[in-house]
């Protein structure tokens, strides 16, 4: 018996991590097909990252255009959709599917089984499953550049994931570092009650004024079409631009708020260092991105050297994907992280078209497994 055959655990089909956007599509369709499944979510609530973003955050579309397969997003009439209107969505959404949600579980680790399953550990149990589905998203884990000086500097040092609102930085003078949406839109509503310096390493390329979340889904399922056909990639929604125009950055640019600094070479005490000059500022906000959340799954080794960057670890590398798995592990799918997973595999409305397409392809995977397992069984008896 393999060490794995000690431990207690739950037997199902699939396990999915994660119960945001990208979890509750997986679910969806997982119901459909008849699988016996369970979504562990490291939440404590329903939503996702929803719940944790700063105030003032509203979609790019309209409900009708934000909304997981099966029942629409309510219409919101005020605009777009805040986000307590996207949480409020997706609580109603997992109980209207009665989705089997564990929360809140961290997972641990997932493993290989000596009958090949995966053995999926958190704090709150084991699971063994035929197949799993990491639906971690990114929020957890959010990318901190690295500068000289940082840990001298003397004011306030927050990531987009710590931002709230703009008032507490009023009266100060804030640098807002990034080149993003998340940048744009923080940047134009902190412009309001504060000085304001925004640093990019590049210039962001605005988008035209009628780009919304509609279009930005359009474009990216062209590319999609345009990629499976094996004609020429499109660029999609990169060639389009980086920020999205909503209404509060367009009024920032309109009043040449939207002007960024390039970067500084380091950080003092007291503000961020030019070759030519220096910055003084009271706060810092590091609008630089995030990563995804994978550390559970390091026992099985499946990242590669990146080939970008010569003599990287293979530690540190990238994970390969064919189409939403790692070639060698069919059985395990990755959802909702962006291109990395499929075009506007991010968003509301682009996740659910990646998901039926890796639980469609689950099928042959779970039926295989159960077979070799079955097969092995009958030749111990």
């Amino acid at each position: 018996m393999s060490p794995e055959g000690d431990r207690a655990s739950t037997a199902v089909d699939v396990v999915v991590v994660g119960g945001g956007q990208a979890g509750l599509a997986a679910g969806y369709y997982l119901r459909r097909a008849g699988h016996d499944f369970v979504i562990l979510d490291a939440e404590a609530a329903p939503g996702g990252s929803w719940p944790h973003y700063w105030e003032s955050l509203r979609l790019f579309s309209p409900a009708e255009h934000s909304s997981l397969p099966g029942i629409p997003m309510p219409v919101w009439r005020r605009g777009f959709p805040p986000a307590g209107h996207v949480v409020d969505y997706l609580t109603a959404y997992e109980q209207r599917y009665r989705l089997p949600i564990h929360r809140p579980v961290r997972v641990t680790a997932v493993s290989r089984t000596g009958d090949g399953r995966y053995l999926v550990e958190s704090d709150r149990g084991t699971w063994r499953a035929g197949a799993v589905v990491n639906a971690t998203g990114t929020w957890r884990c959010p990318f901190w550049p690295r500068y000289r000086g940082m840990s001298r500097f003397a004011g306030t040092q927050v990531h987009t994931v710590g931002y709230r609102t703009p008032e507490a930085f009023a009266g100060q003078r804030v640098a807002v570092v990034g080149g993003g949406n998340s940048a744009a839109q923080i940047l134009a509503e902190v412009f309001t009650v504060a000085d304001t310096l925004g640093a990019t390493p590049h210039p962001p390329r605005l988008m035209p004024d009628d780009v919304d979340g509609r279009v930005l889904f359009d474009v990216a399922s062209a590319r999609a079409q345009a990629l499976a056909s094996g004609r020429a990639d499109t660029d999609g929604v990169a060639g389009l631009g980086d920020i999205v125009m909503v209404p509060p950055v367009k009024a920032a640019r309109d009043r040449g708020v939207l002007v960024p600094q390039p970067m500084f070479s380091s950080i003092a005490a007291d503000g961020l260092v030019y070759p030519d000059r220096h910055e003084q500022v009271d706060a810092i906000i590091w609008c630089t991105g995030f990563r995804p959340v994978l550390n559970h799954l390091r026992p099985l080794a499946l990242r590669r050297p990146d080939r970008s960057r010569p003599g990287r670890a293979a530690a540190s590398g990238r994970i390969p994907l064919h189409h939403n798995h790692v070639p060698a592990e069919p059985g395990l799918l990755f959802l909702g992280y962006g291109d990395w997973t499929g075009p506007a595999s991010a968003t509301l409305i682009g996740v659910g078209r990646t998901a039926r397409d890796a639980v469609a392809a689950l099928g042959p995977h779970l039926a295989a497994t159960a077979e070799a397992r079955t097969h092995t069984e009958n030749r111990r008896k």
